[in-house]
Formats: C-alpha cells, structure tokens, sequence
C-alpha cells in the first residue's frame, strides 16, 4: 500500500482566542488523503495552549478526516437541554436568531460547544467514511451505518451548511452538515425497531439512568429534580424497578406535574422552584413526615438548584448532579456552608452498557416507549 505524505492548511474559521497551527500533514493511503493518525484528536485543536479538544476554545473542523477519524454525515443534533434552554432564552425563542446564533457558534468553534454552560449534546447520521486505521475490530462500523454519537458535541468536529429546522419542544436541531468522530470517541447503531429521532432523545441522557440503577437500594427515598425531563421520567422508571423504592419527584410546571402524575412512577409529586432551596425542604419534609432523601437526583436544565438538592439530602445520602447547568463550586461551598455531610457525584454522561440500558428501558414500557414517541418522534 503506497503512502505519500504532503500539506494542507485548515479551512475552518477560528476563535480570537486560538492561533493559527503549523499546516496539516496528509499521508495518501490507496490513492486517498487523510491526517496522520491522532486518536484524541490533538492535532485538530487550534489553541495556543495544550488541551484537548473538549477543552479548548476553538478546533479545527476541516476535512480529509484522519486515518482513524470517522466522517458522519449529520442529520440531527440533540442539543443538551441546560445549553438549548440557554440559547433560547438568549435568542428570546426567535427561530431566526437561534439559527444565526448555532451557526455562528459552530463556525466560530468548530464545534457546538456553549460558552455559557460549558455543554453540547449529541447527533445522529450516517457514516459516509472510515479511516483506514479507525479500530474497527473494537468498534465494528461501516460506510452506510445509522449511528448516534455517544460523545459530546463540545468535543466533536462539526460544520453545518445549513440549519433545516429548530424543533424548540425537543431541543433539536435537523441539519445538513458533517462532523468527525476520534477513534477514541464512542457511539451507538440505532436500533431498527426504535424510531431514529427517539433513540436520539434516549441516548442523549443515557448516562442518567444507567447511573441510577447503580446509585439507587432497595427502599430507599429517591427524589429526582426535574423529573418531568426526559432524563427525570427515565430515572424515576429506573428507580421504581427496585424493591420498596419510595420516589419523590419536582418540577415547576403544571404540564410538567400533570405529565410525571399521569406516569405513576413518582409515588409524590411536587411542584417547586427548584432555585428556592427552602420550599424544596419545607415541601419534602411535609410529604415523606421529615424523612431526607438517601438519594437525589439532579437532571435541571436550570443554574442554582444545587441547594435544594444539598438541604433535602440525609447525612452520608447521595446527591447526583446529571444537569450540565451544575456549579461544582455552588454544590461544594454550599453544602460546607450549610454543615451537610453528604456524597456530592457529578454526572458521567458515559457508563459502561448505559446505551443498551437505556433501549431497553423503552423495549420493557409500553408507557414509557410512548411518551418518548409522542414527544420525540417526528417533526
């Protein structure tokens, strides 16, 4: 196999904060161009300092892909909920001004990373090319192949042509463009018996409730901020399905509470501002006679209900903090200001089997496969 070496200089716009890098290095493999193998994707970051490319403030999207890259051709982006809340409150709910802001974003980035939040989500598309070094023995994939990201886009290299629609109920956004997945990345083949865009939600959040099965005992008192979300109702299944487990969920919305009450998988529903930490407390505290929660589970997409989750916990109980729009150094300070002894986790989007765990959740109820259809399937 003949291998030539030559350059080629990055077409992407840059941030103001990164530097133009040395031109890239291609070698020719079977009469075809590629980068030289980077699995972590270092080559591609743009900034001055070293950093990888989740940190850094702008990355190269530019193609040919490398010998171990991967070359998606993107259909949907799932945005994170803390950064789509975030950007549609900013753009006021403006489809045009959100769609100006995304594409100013990723062109400026490289990649859909918020600067506010610090989140990104995920994607859904077709592999249009394999690297001929990308470790498929490990990863079986090939050209044609429906896969979903399970990586976050604040890492992932992206270009958009052209924004198709904002699906502002779904924190979706259909595309055309492609992004580039590192040979360390991960994803998933979509399932055929489960519909693309609602797999897309599922796999979005999967480290929740994969992470939940693990956290959660029998008879314990769970409570899930959020539980309205698509992570939240997850959780709450999850939770539901060990013995004795007695679950407490609280979201702000009428629609919300009227949609967690319907599910039956919250034994207590409570309607709050999680940002009040002290009508979080007075209100658990009424419905469980004073019993603290051994574990609660934050899935906001909102700053500042770190407290409430702190104050609601019992001594050695476990907080899990799944939102994006977490504040370690609130969660931190807060619960040493208050004396609270309790295990502050920070949510791993990634769990070992969570993908498989999540499909199944839905594959088990017929009531659960239906409000991820209903909301998420579709236009």
């Amino acid at each position: 196999m003949k291998t030539e070496t030559k350059t080629q200089k990055p077409t992407q716009p840059q941030t103001q904060k990164t530097t133009q890098k040395p031109p890239v290095t291609l070698v020719t493999v079977g009469g075809e161009n590629y980068r030289s193998a980077d699995p972590l994707g270092l080559s591609r970051v743009l900034d001055s300092r070293p950093c990888l490319p989740q940190q850094a403030d702008g990355i190269d999207a530019s193609l040919p892909i490398a010998e171990d890259e991967l070359l998606i051709r993107v259909e949907s982006l799932n945005i994170d909920s803390a950064s789509f809340h975030q950007i549609k409150e900013c753009c006021e709910s403006d489809l045009k001004k959100m769609e100006a802001h995304i594409l100013n974003l990723v062109s400026t980035r490289g990649k859909h990373h918020n600067p506010v939040t610090g989140s990104g989500g995920m994607l859904i598309g077709v592999v249009e090319r394999v690297g001929p070094k990308f470790p498929v023995n490990e990863k079986p994939i090939r050209v044609g192949d429906k896969i979903a990201t399970l990586v976050s886009l604040s890492l992932t290299p992206l270009h958009i042509d052209k924004i198709k629609a904002i699906t502002l109920g779904k924190d979706r956004v259909d595309i055309e463009g492609y992004a580039i997945l590192f040979a360390s990345g991960l994803f998933a083949k979509l399932p055929e018996d489960i519909p693309p865009t609602v797999a897309l939600a599922v796999l979005d959040v999967a480290g929740a409730p994969a992470q939940t099965r693990t956290l959660v005992k029998e008879n314990d008192l769970v409570v899930v901020i959020g539980g309205a979300g698509k992570s939240g109702l997850l959780c709450l299944y999850e939770a539901k399905r060990k013995k004795g487990v007695t679950t407490i969920a609280v979201d702000y919305s009428p629609q919300a509470i009227e949609r967690v009450k319907k599910t039956g998988w919250a034994d207590q529903v409570i309607q709050a501002d999680a940002r009040n930490a002290i009508e979080v407390l007075e209100k658990v505290k009424a419905v469980t006679g004073g019993r603290l929660a051994d574990v609660v589970i934050n899935v906001a997409n909102i700053p500042e209900t770190e407290m409430s989750c702190i104050l609601i916990t019992k001594p050695k109980g476990i907080v899990y903090f799944f939102s994006m729009a977490t504040s370690f150094t609130r969660a931190a300070l807060g619960a040493e200001g208050v004396g609270a002894d309790v295990d502050l986790r920070i949510g791993n989007g990634y769990t070992q089997g969570h993908a498989d765990l999540s499909l199944a959740l839905l594959r088990e109820s017929k009531e659960l496969y239906t409000l991820f259809k209903t909301q998420y399937a579709g236009d």
